[in-house]
């Protein structure tokens, strides 16, 4: 099974760790973001991925090779001539997953306990354009979700704003869930993306596409999650892998 790893972050929300080195090269328990990442998707049956790069590239691509892409096949989708954001970097790498299959897309900075080939089974059941991970915590933005949980919207708690922007949405007829960082993408949806050019965020993209496919969530059970992008987490990062 295919995967992506979005890698090609600036890490500010890391600083001063990330004023030489790339988010994904920070360590917890000895080891960099990216290898905790790549072991978690292994351990998961995905053998073939997909890292974008553009924040001290080289040092993720040498991590890479010295470690012999962690007898697995890895490329490199080099974003250093322009930060794509999340929906622009899966444009970008479309070439890789032209097998046509289903595939994961992982942020970097995300550890959790989630079983992700359940993930990805889920998906190819439910006959899904897009399966996001999702779950009941607090958050400053969350998805809504109708009771078949297709995805309806986005809300932002703090001002009140609901996309999509120029559509009248009730938020409180929906479930609020918030995303996790880890999908599930059809590369059906490539077609949809050939009117998006640049940089672009995957959520936009997926609000944009949801009523025309099948875009939903999936409540992950007991989901333990932890955003290890926050400088603050990286302390409890450590206790958090030997609890999952």
């Amino acid at each position: 099974m295919k995967a992506m790893i979005f890698a090609a972050g600036l890490g500010t929300r890391l600083k001063p760790l990330t004023d030489d080195r790339p988010k994904a090269m920070v360590e917890v328990n000895g080891k960099p973001l990216i290898q905790h990442i790549i072991e978690k998707l292994t351990a998961n049956g995905f053998d073939e991925i997909i890292v974008n790069v553009h924040h001290f590239a080289e040092q993720i691509i040498d991590f890479l090779r010295e470690n012999n892409n962690f007898g697995i096949r890895i490329e490199i989708s080099d974003e250093r001539g322009m930060l794509l954001e999340t929906g622009g970097g899966i444009k970008k790498a479309a070439h890789f997953f032209d097998d046509r299959k289903p595939f994961l897309v992982h942020n970097v900075d995300i550890f959790s306990n989630a079983d992700l080939r359940e993930l990805y089974n889920h998906h190819i059941e439910s006959s899904s354009a897009a399966t996001l991970l999702v779950s009941n915590r607090k958050s400053s933005r969350n998805l809504l979700f109708n009771d078949d949980m297709r995805l309806c919207g986005w809300l932002n708690n703090t001002t009140g704003e609901t996309k999509p922007k120029g559509e009248e949405i009730d938020a409180s007829k929906f479930k609020h869930l918030a995303f996790s960082g880890i999908h599930i993408f059809s590369p059906s949806l490539f077609a949809e993306m050939e009117k998006w050019d640049g940089k672009f965020s995957i959520i936009d993209f997926y609000l944009s596409a949801m009523k025309a496919n099948k875009i939903i969530g999936y409540e992950h059970d007991d989901l333990k999650l932890i955003d290890v992008g926050k400088i603050e987490n990286l302390k409890q990062a450590s206790d958090f892998l030997k609890g999952i």
